[in-house]
């Protein structure tokens, strides 16, 4: 487990900016072809249009950053925390690799006139993982952060001065014991 909300919005991060180069890839296999990558035949399997798929990882990437940001900053709607959303995130991020682990499979069974692309099936390991990253982020335990008292780490509710207010009540408890 990744110490807090910040190491799995920098893993996000990360998966996010791999997802972005892989669009950005195609775009530049799509418009100027150039030699040093993969023609567009193994960068897209043609499920859907180029000209519908394009916009669609557009809108992935944007939403993927504001997930990636709120889990930064705990901010809601995506960013607060939740086991039960995080719970059903992880789940789905582990039916969309299983679904990829069956496709890879396919992929490598087949001969190599009838296989498919494996550029998207990489990156959808890339999609799986960052669902994944989100939903353990979602269901940490670690402490939440007090949007309204400017607080980085304690409990809602517990500030610092009621924690040294503890601690005073905790010394004071462990001293009577003693005598």
């Amino acid at each position: 487990m990744l110490g807090g909300p910040r190491d799995y919005a920098a893993v996000m991060a990360v998966l996010l900016a791999l997802f972005f180069l892989r669009v950005v890839g195609q775009i530049l296999v799509a418009t100027v072809a150039p030699t040093w990558l993969p023609p567009m035949a193994r960068w897209y399997s043609g499920l859907m249009p180029y000209r519908y798929l394009l916009p669609t990882q557009i809108v992935f990437l944007v939403v993927m950053a504001a997930m990636t940001v709120s889990v930064a900053g705990q901010a809601p709607p995506l960013g607060t925390r939740s086991a039960t959303i995080g719970g059903w995130v992880i789940w789905a991020s582990y039916a969309y690799a299983l679904g990829m682990v069956v496709r890879s499979i396919r992929y490598a069974a087949a001969s190599p006139e009838k296989r498919g692309v494996l550029i998207p099936i990489v990156f959808h390991f890339v999609l799986a993982a960052f669902l994944f990253a989100y939903g353990s982020a979602l269901s940490s335990r670690a402490p939440a952060r007090d949007p309204l008292s400017g607080d980085r780490g304690w409990p809602r509710g517990l500030h610092a001065r009621s924690l040294a207010d503890a601690r005073d009540d905790r010394n004071l408890t462990l001293g009577m014991t003693g005598s």
